[in-house]
């Protein structure tokens, strides 16, 4: 039997980054993966046939992954910055939309005016996202550092501790977006029916939730969502995503870790961190000081006698559909041009009243008859993923939002999704996104579609939950746990390096930098 110091369970992004560091630390380390390749969901694959296209399959954009991160691991990683944050057509009239210029503050205060009939409502976005910007750079570096009560963080974000004294502002926005439903921030400080669902999507990426619910996790995933890098940008990773995964992967192995793959683990000792293996002759396939559950708790319950604790509702709330297109399709607005409105995060039919409409069809199990959903061009930005012959072609990333998994449980019923939420894309273009679609090698259109369901086989997330449970808040919990780094389980030996830690969730390696943090700083 082999013994190491370090033993990861799962291969994706988090489960690298806590092998990179420890092993850059010295210390022996195998990292067990149960699919045949590397990455988990953040990995680049080419899935339509005889098309030299890499798309990033399942996780798409890079917002949380802390600087230092890259730093520390040297990893060779390149991330563009989008010039327009978002664009989105106004559902009642398609031939007027909504573009948020980052670079041109006049042109986008102008389209607020052509949007809204005056200056009040830009007035107000300017003000919302410069206060979320400061909580933006406060809140931040604190994700790698030992766990802050909810006080000291209030504090630092509001300015308590500060020579300046309290910031009465930030207050108000802080307690608003911690302690009340993220319905009621968003309809304090906006009026208009279209601007206040640009600002809600936030909360509802892979979250399944109204705005009003009263457990706030629209408001954590919201606060998640605006925070990443200091600033709340949401870059392109050249590459793809498996660009990310990639540099993890030789960083870790650079370092001296072990990594396999096509292992499936049947069981787990915490007392004495020993791991068994089907594929191990003696059943025993290694042992380790600390062992680091780097996928879904889930996933290795089975192979525990006292299970880690998770939490019973987990689903997730997305359809995923990849497209290759011959060119971008045409807008029914004719003011913008498809480059720009393409290039950030294009919503369609995400109005406010539009999304608890959703909301309200989807929690009955129903396909909502308007799919709010949002697109986004990754080639707009690097084209380095498709090969030279598509010159001119396009990929698109679309995301529906209140797609939970029991939707998907009616016969037929990815097949009606999938056609209503191309039909919701279909009524803001001046020509369908199927008359644009490419072809691939067997003459199928280039479209791939992942349901929560997918996700639960292919990556075993429960539910298909892209953040393994419920996003939590960046605090601790009770004062016993002020100090810790919010990856520690009821056993000693077992960390959780994963999205399921507190401060997991996205494309970040924060829960797997705490996991080491929390072996390497002890």
């Amino acid at each position: 039997m082999e013994r190491f110091d370090d033993i990861i369970i799962g291969a994706g992004h988090n489960g690298l980054t806590t092998a990179a560091y420890l092993a850059r630390a010295g210390r022996r380390v195998l990292v067990l993966e149960r699919a045949d390749h590397v990455g988990g969901a953040s990995v680049s694959a080419a899935p339509f046939p005889g098309v030299p296209a890499q798309l990033s399959r399942y996780s798409y954009l890079v917002s949380l992954l802390p600087r230092e991160i890259i730093t520390d691991l040297d990893l060779d990683i390149t991330l563009i910055r989008r010039r327009y944050s978002s664009y989105t057509p106004v559902p009642s009239d398609p031939s007027r939309g909504l573009l948020v210029d980052n670079a041109d503050e006049q042109a986008t205060a102008e389209s607020f005016r052509r949007i809204t009939g005056d200056d009040t409502e830009f007035a107000s976005w300017q003000w919302f996202y410069g206060r979320m910007g400061e909580i933006a750079r406060r809140v931040f570096p604190t994700l790698i550092e030992p766990l802050r009560s909810a006080e000291d963080l209030r504090d630092l974000v509001t300015g308590v501790a500060g020579a300046s004294g309290l910031d009465s502002s930030l207050a108000e926005l802080w307690e608003l977006l911690t302690e009340r439903p993220l319905g009621e921030l968003i309809e304090r400080y906006f009026v208009d029916d279209v601007v206040r669902g640009v600002v809600a999507t936030d909360g509802l990426i892979g979250t399944f939730a109204d705005l009003h619910d009263a457990r706030l996790r629209q408001n954590i995933c919201f606060l998640y969502h605006l925070i990443g890098g200091g600033t709340g940008d949401w870059d392109v990773p050249v590459g793809g995503m498996g660009a990310v995964s990639g540099a993890l992967y030789e960083s870790a192995v650079a370092a001296g870790a072990q990594i396999r793959t096509g292992v499936q683990i049947t069981g787990i000792d915490p007392s004495d961190g020993t791991v068994e293996c089907s594929s191990s002759p003696s059943g025993i396939l290694a042992r380790g000081s600390m062992l680091y559950v780097a996928c879904a708790p889930q996933s290795v319950n089975s192979c525990l006698d006292d299970p880690l604790d998770v939490e019973s509702d987990t689903a997730g709330s997305q359809l995923k559909i990849n497209l290759l297109l011959n060119r971008l399709p045409a807008l029914r607005d004719g003011s913008t041009a498809p480059d720009a409105a393409f290039a950030g995060t294009f919503h369609i039919n995400e109005t406010y009243g539009q999304l608890h409409a959703a909301w309200q069809q989807a929690r009955v199990e129903r396909v909502p008859d308007v799919p709010p959903c949002e697109i986004y061009c990754h080639t707009l930005s690097d084209r380095s993923i498709l090969g030279p012959e598509l010159e001119g072609a396009h990929t698109l990333t679309l995301f529906g939002l209140h797609m939970p998994p029991t939707v998907f449980d009616a016969p037929s019923a990815t097949g009606v999704a999938v056609e209503a939420t191309l039909a919701s894309l279909n009524s803001v273009l001046a020509e369908s996104i199927q008359s644009v679609i490419a072809i691939d090698a067997h003459g199928n259109p280039c479209i791939e579609v992942k349901t929560p369901r997918d996700l639960e086989t292919a990556l075993g997330l429960p539910g298909g939950n892209i953040f393994h449970r419920s996003l939590q808040w960046p605090w601790a919990p009770d004062p016993d746990a002020v100090g810790q780094w919010g990856v520690e389980t009821r056993h000693p030996r077992v960390l959780l390096a994963g999205a399921a830690a507190r401060r997991g969730g996205g494309v970040s390696g924060i829960p797997g930098h705490n996991a080491a943090a929390f072996t390497l700083r002890s």
